[in-house]
This record gives structure tokens, sequence and C-alpha cells, in this order.
């Protein structure tokens, strides 16, 4: 088994870094966050710290890289509040991937991508049309954390959206038949299958 040391990891060229750290803790989450600003222009940005914080309330939480550098996705949730989270479907990944890159605050990755927005029941955030599972959320409050400095963004679940055969009878969202996808490293995209699924864990006796 290969062995990489700390020292080693300091002194590695940046990218290779990037790529060995982000893909060394597992597969992520792979989302697009949909916002819209003050101006009315509709933001889309993929992500892939989306992580689940609690059922009861609903909670997620999600990362947000430092903000020395224009950060659309966090303006416009400090503005408006509402944001949406859209599971990435298979045939998407490309778009997706190049809602990454950075456009003007006046650019809709909308616009520059396959991607159509839609509103759902009133929801203030544009939603994506492809997705097969979507959320409508609202911001709460977001935490610094020192050592790198990011932000830990903390919102509530208000609405959920999913094609009806993926429910389960005991609540389980079976995400195989959306063919929701996953992200290994920054720019690498995995399709799940499931293994085998187990009740819930209780101590043996």
């Amino acid at each position: 088994m290969e062995h990489i040391s700390k020292s080693q990891i300091d002194k590695m060229e940046k990218i290779y870094r990037l790529n060995l750290i982000n893909s060394c803790t597992g597969y992520k989450s792979a989302n697009l966050i949909g916002t819209y600003s003050n101006e009315g222009v509709q933001n889309l940005a993929v992500f892939s710290s989306v992580t689940h914080l609690g059922s009861n309330p609903a909670l997620l939480s999600f990362i947000v890289r430092p903000t020395i550098v224009p950060r659309d996705t966090y303006k416009n949730i400090l503005c408006n509040k509402f944001f949406t989270v859209n599971h990435i479907h298979l045939e998407d990944i490309e778009d997706a991937h190049h809602t990454s890159a950075r456009y003007p605050a006046n650019i809709s990755e909308f616009d520059v991508t396959k991607f159509e927005s839609e509103f759902l029941h009133e929801f203030p955030a544009p939603f994506v049309k492809s997705s097969k599972v979507k959320l409508g959320c609202e911001f709460l409050n977001k935490y610094e954390i020192k050592e790198n400095d990011t932000l830990l963004m903390i919102a509530e679940i208000k609405d959920i959206y999913f094609e009806k055969d993926m429910l389960t009878e005991d609540g389980w969202l079976q995400l195989e038949k959306a063919k929701t996808v996953t992200i290994n490293g920054l720019d690498g995209y995995a399709l799940p299958s499931l293994i085998d699924r187990f009740q819930y864990a209780k101590p043996k006796k």
C-alpha cells in the first residue's frame, strides 16, 4: 500500500494536491444550487459539499469557499434567503460541471448551458427542470471555519420534489432510479448503484 506523509503533501504541486485531497475522502454529493440576484439574474452552480444535517427540523449544510473572490451563490443567498438544491442527472454532467466556470454576475448559467429553470408552487428561487430530485431551501445561518476561511451554510428544507416511483413505503428515496450522480474529487462524476439496504441498526442481543 502506498503512503504519503504530511510533509510530502505540503510539497506537492497545487493541482496535484487538490486532486489528491479532494478524492481521498470518498464520493460526495453532486448538486446544482439555484439562486437569484437582486437584479433578477438567475444563478446556477455545482456544489459537492451539500450534506444532511438533521431530520427534525429538516436541515442541510454546504460549504462556501473563501469569499476573497466573487461568490454569486453566497451573495444571492444572503440577499434573498431562498435557494434550491437540485440533484445532477446522469445526462447532465457536462453542463453541470460547466456551471463551475466563473461568469460575470450579470450572466446566468441557465443561458450558457442547456439547463432550463422552473418555478414551482410560488417558491422564489429557480429549480432545474431536468433534475429528478429538487429541494427548496431557506437560509438560516452561517458559521466561519477559521482553519481555512470557509463558511458553513445552514438551511432548512421547505419543499421536496421527486419522481413518484422513487419513494418506498418507509419514506426512503431510491436515488438509483433517478440516475443521480456523485462526484469523485473535483471533476470526476460517477453513477452509484444500490448494493443492499439494511434495517435500522440496534445492539445485538
